[in-house]
């Protein structure tokens, strides 16, 4: 008998591959429990995972039992119901009583109930969401390469020594080296076993074949296990892949009728924004202006963190992102988004401004333009004039938050993938 004793030190990760296998295979569960937790969710807790449940009946297996009819013997425990003799009815549930579980019509199935960490629900949250007609336009100034497979050598570094083939090169080196010996062996074998058989096995001719298959035997030993020739290294070269440049300008109006509240959402949106680019996209700039009456570029923290006040002239930041995408990212190699959260309040000379040069100079130049009201009564000026920008242009896209439950909801509306 064999006995395999494991003596792996039992890591931290030791079930990451099981885990990284069922949700594999209950995808499907699990994405319909995440989307579910969305909606009870407040914006507030994104730095935390989720704990969603499955129902049992999503995880059942095929298992073997016995079929209906036949006769068994059964050994029961012990107890202060029934006696020697007494039959038992079957449960109307099916057997899913109190030890399964189970719900007093007998209808009901437990739920698994499963963690999910901040990381797997983060993605299976941003699964479904893209930045819209993400076109390739030209590729990025510094190109990006990757590690591709290009066979194998005999020389190369020893962590990616190739240990398989190594052995299948000691191998066929083996079997050629030794085919000529192996074969004089049987040969030579075979003349001393026909030699004994004729009674000759102490002749002259008997010993010198002897020592013929003793030097073969030790010719044969010779040949080295593995040579420094066997060894194979994988060979990986860089290879361009084409990469795309995209910039997202994130325009927020911090004025006088921005309360607390509706900055609250704003920056939530934003910061939901700021966490779905930098996850899904490795190339892409990000670009913060804030404006009242003058808008200015800042910085992340600036954009997230900084209290203003004062006058609302929308047209200011449009004006802005205008030149900064004439002077440093030209459309013609760049994919341009922009999203704006504004409670839609405004000069009302302003916003037919606002109108002309969203339709004139900015979404002839971008892909995507969303735009977000924080508004909890009617729709501001700002708003009636953006209604004919949509319908002017497929480019731009508008809707309302009142709550920060609505955060969500409009965001996914907003980047939903598009189905070919």
């Amino acid at each position: 008998m064999n006995r395999l004793v494991d003596r792996r030190l039992s890591g931290k990760n030791r079930s990451a591959v099981n885990r990284q296998r069922f949700l594999r295979r209950f995808k499907a569960q699990i994405r319909r429990a995440a989307a579910e937790a969305v909606s009870g969710r407040k914006v507030a807790d994104l730095e935390r995972g989720e704990r969603i449940s499955i129902p049992a009946k999503d995880l059942s297996e095929p298992v073997f039992h016995h079929g209906p009819g036949g006769r068994r013997n059964l050994v029961l425990p012990g107890n202060r119901e029934f006696v020697s003799g007494d039959r038992i009815d079957r449960p109307e549930d099916g057997g899913a009583g109190k030890g399964s579980g189970g719900s007093p019509d007998g209808e009901g199935m437990d739920e698994f109930v499963f963690e999910l960490t901040k990381e797997e629900f983060m993605d299976y949250f941003f699964q479904d969401l893209a930045l819209p007609d993400l076109v390739k336009k030209q590729l990025a100034a510094a190109p990006e390469v990757k590690k591709a497979r290009a066979g194998f050598v005999s020389q190369g570094n020893p962590s990616s020594l190739h240990v398989v083939r190594s052995m299948k090169q000691a191998i066929g080196r083996r079997m050629a080296m030794a085919a000529g010996p192996r074969d004089a062996l049987r040969e030579a074998e075979a003349a001393l076993e026909q030699l004994v058989a004729q009674g000759l096995g102490a002749s002259v001719e008997a010993d010198e074949l002897r020592d013929e298959i003793e030097a073969l035997k030790a010719r044969i030993a010779a040949v080295p296990f593995i040579d420094t020739w066997d060894l194979r290294y994988a060979h990986r070269v860089d290879q361009p892949t084409p990469s795309s440049q995209a910039v997202m300008f994130c325009l927020l109006d911090v004025s006088g009728s921005m309360d607390v509240g509706r900055k609250n959402i704003a920056k939530r949106f934003f910061m939901l924004l700021y966490l779905f680019l930098t996850r899904s996209y490795e190339r892409i700039d990000l670009v913060f202006i804030r404006h009242h009456t003058v808008a200015r570029e800042v910085d992340e923290e600036e954009f997230f963190a900084s209290r203003e006040s004062g006058g609302t002239v929308v047209s200011s930041a449009l004006e802005l992102m205008h030149e900064i995408i004439l002077e440093r990212y030209p459309s013609a190699s760049w994919n341009i988004y922009a999203a704006q959260a504004s409670d839609g309040d405004n000069w009302d000379n302003d916003s037919p401004r606002c109108r002309e040069l969203l339709l004139q100079n900015i979404l002839p130049l971008t892909q995507y333009y969303a735009y977000v009201e924080i508004e909890a009564e009617e729709p501001q000026s700002l708003w009636h004039e953006y209604e004919r920008v949509k319908a002017a242009s497929p480019r731009f896209a508008m809707q309302r938050i009142l709550t920060l439950e609505d955060i969500y909801p409009v965001f996914r509306e907003l980047f939903r993938k598009k189905v070919a």
